[in-house]
Formats: C-alpha cells, sequence, structure tokens
C-alpha cells in the first residue's frame, strides 16, 4: 500500500506539535510507500516563499524533497486531471486545479492520498480517489479536546 501526502499532511510535520497520532502511524509506514507529488511541491514552497523564509526554502529541499519519492505532473497524470475535472464540471462542481492535479497523480499511480481535506477530496472518491483519512481525523480529534493551559 502506497500513500501520497497532500501539502497539509506534509506541512503538519515540519509544525512544533505535529499531531501525535497521526505522527505514530506515519512511523508504520515504510519509507518506499511515502510518496508526494510536483504540485504539492509547488504549493510548499509557494508558502516558503510567501513568507519569504530561507530557512524554511532549505528544509523543503532537505526534509521533504530528499525523503520522499516526488511524483511528476506529466501527460498520464494530465490526462487523468482532465479526466475528472471533466466529470466534475458535467456534474456541475468544481475544485481547485492544483487539488485536482494531486489527485490525479495518487489515483494515476495507485496510492491513497493522506490529507487533511475531506471536504475537497471525498467528492472524488465515486470518480476513483483512494483517500486515507487519518491524518483528517486526527486533526479533527485535536480540535474537539479542549486547549489545556
Amino acid at each position: 500500500m502506497g500513500y501520497l501526502f497532500d501539502t497539509d499532511a506534509i506541512s503538519d510535520l515540519g509544525k512544533p506539535r505535529p499531531l501525535a497520532e497521526y505522527v505514530r502511524w506515519l512511523a508504520g509506514v515504510p519509507a518506499e510507500d511515502q510518496f508526494t507529488c510536483a504540485p504539492v511541491i509547488g504549493e510548499l514552497f509557494a508558502g516558503a516563499f510567501a513568507v519569504d523564509k530561507p530557512s524554511l526554502l532549505a528544509r523543503i529541499r532537505d526534509d521533504v524533497v530528499n525523503n520522499l519519492v516526488v511524483l511528476p505532473f506529466g501527460t498520464v497524470e494530465a490526462e487523468q486531471y482532465g479526466k475528472i475535472r471533466a466529470a466534475l464540471e458535467q456534474d456541475g462542481q468544481s475544485l481547485h486545479d492544483l487539488d485536482l492535479q494531486i489527485a490525479a497523480c495518487a489515483m494515476t499511480h495507485g496510492l491513497d492520498l493522506v490529507t487533511g481535506n475531506r471536504k475537497h477530496f471525498e467528492r472524488l472518491i465515486p470518480l476513483g480517489l483512494s483517500c486515507c483519512w487519518v491524518f483528517a481525523d486526527a486533526r479533527a480529534a485535536s480540535q474537539d479536546r479542549p486547549i489545556k493551559g
């Protein structure tokens, strides 16, 4: 079983206190089953440039790009993107292009998408997207707990 990590699932790991339940799950996922894709890397870099943090840019290169297989967004993925975008549009729906590209990468490579964004991605399940909701569930559980202070 392989997993493609969405932007939010990767970003959480860079926080001072990532979600413990998610980190425990991830520790059990073999490195060879962990992937991301070029559109996710683009979103991570855009975030780093937006806050003008060279250290964050270096961390993306060192910790993400060097430790995960980064799948390309090529013609095969673009065809899948077109297929799911057309299906959504025929149903009167839309989704951000980068989210569609990320879903297309996961679908093309037969990977489960690890994301915290149920609202966007669960409507793609009938179109063939497979999602792993461990990050979404951990985030929801953390928001349900009172803050200790």
